[in-house]
């Protein structure tokens, strides 16, 4: 998958891409309504209340249900009953559970042969964040291992240099450690974290310690990591709110860049280009740790593939992850089917997921006029926090 990922980069500049691009200002709506948008949307200077409509942070889609261990799984309030039905099927698939082929259960089969979940949900744990694996265990349930080297071709390092956001993963065990495999093959390894204490002094003079993760890996079976192999660790992120990221203007993304920090608030950000795969052209990147991909659909599908070896139209690899130094792994059969088209998950498998994704609501805020929660957004502001 990264090899064709950087063959795209590529493609895309030499054929003269022009990637300064200027969107200029919203044309979507009325000067006036725009005026009103960055007004309602400016970060507050009074703390002693809350904002108008603070209790719905997704607007008219915010869930109001009840505040359990399911807060965050229920769709947005403004679905139509069509939609329910739609997002009702698409959170089984997300929760569904893959065999590895041969299945009886076709539907199900096509796991791996190398992967680091059976299932969406076992990294989203009830469609929140994971968590790094709790000490003494001996599985990482919504963690893994992000892999990649320094590109060493000129052309690739021209398409990955500060202009689209791309990697190149381990010759041998690609772009992600997978520490599960199918019966009949190894797992790649394992990951290891060590934690080291590290003191930090506040500014008034309290000394509270946290800890500092180093991660390595350990029980390689496919040989040794290239020697220039960096390690980036990455943990399930919340599900609740996407679609709405997914609709936010460019422009209004783009506004906020400050790469060079010229405002001076220690805070430089800038926006990741990517190729989107369902039209292979360069597109604005929204999610993932560092915005690697542009829409739900595609960051879905390299979750199928990457993290579940689960093969999607718009990411088409059997195999997963395993590369052509895992000649055993290429080997293994998968769940490819005539009757159900050339990938595992066919389009309307991706589709309920995606849609699922898309409109998993955010939940309304509460005890927003509480003193307490006040202070801490005073607190939060005053901090910068707000600045990203």
């Amino acid at each position: 998958m990264q090899v064709r990922l950087t063959l795209a980069l590529i493609a895309l500049l030499m054929g003269g891409m022009v990637f300064a691009q200027d969107f200029g200002t919203r044309t979507d709506i009325s000067g006036d309504d725009l005026a009103r948008v960055r007004a309602v949307t400016a970060p507050t200077t009074d703390f002693s209340k809350p904002e108008n409509f603070e209790t719905n942070p997704a607007g008219k889609a915010t869930t109001r249900f009840s505040v359990n261990q399911d807060s965050f799984s229920h769709f947005q309030d403004n679905l139509s009953f069509e939609q329910e039905e739609q997002f009702k099927l698409g959170n089984a698939l997300f929760r569904k559970i893959w065999v590895s082929s041969p299945s009886s259960t076709q539907a199900s089969d096509g796991l791996g042969p190398l992967f680091n979940a059976r299932g969406c949900q076992s990294c989203h744990i009830k469609d929140g964040r994971g968590h790094p694996p709790f000490e003494g265990q001996a599985e990482n349930v919504s963690m893994f291992l992000r892999l990649s080297v320094p590109p060493s071709e000129p052309d690739t390092r021209l398409a990955m240099d500060g202009v689209i956001a791309g990697e190149v993963g381990d010759p041998t065990y690609g772009t992600q450690l997978q520490d599960f495999a199918v019966p009949g093959l190894p797992a790649e390894g394992r990951m290891v974290i060590d934690y080291s204490d590290l003191p930090v002094t506040l500014d008034d003079g309290t000394v509270v310690t946290l800890r500092a993760p180093k991660y390595s890996v350990a029980d390689l079976a496919y040989g040794p990591l290239a020697d220039d192999v960096m390690l980036s660790p990455r943990l399930a992120n919340p599900m609740i709110g996407l679609g709405l990221v997914e609709n936010i203007p460019d422009e209004d993304i783009l506004a906020h860049a400050d790469p060079d920090d010229a405002n001076g608030d220690g805070i430089s950000g800038r926006p990741n280009w990517t190729v989107a795969p369902e039209t292979n052209t360069v597109k604005l990147g929204r999610f993932g740790w560092k915005a690697g991909m542009a829409t739900i659909r595609s960051q879905s599908a390299a979750a199928f593939a990457g993290d579940i070896g689960i093969s999607t139209p718009l990411v088409n690899l059997p195999h997963g992850d395993c590369t052509e130094n895992q000649p055993a792994c290429l080997a293994m059969p998968t769940g490819e089917q005539a009757r159900l088209g050339p990938s595992e998950a066919p389009d309307p498998v991706l589709d309920l997921v995606t849609f699922y994704a898309q409109t998993l609501g955010v939940p309304e805020r509460r005890n927003v006029k509480s003193p307490e929660i006040l202070a801490g957004k005073e607190a939060f502001y005053t901090a910068g926090c707000a600045s990203c």
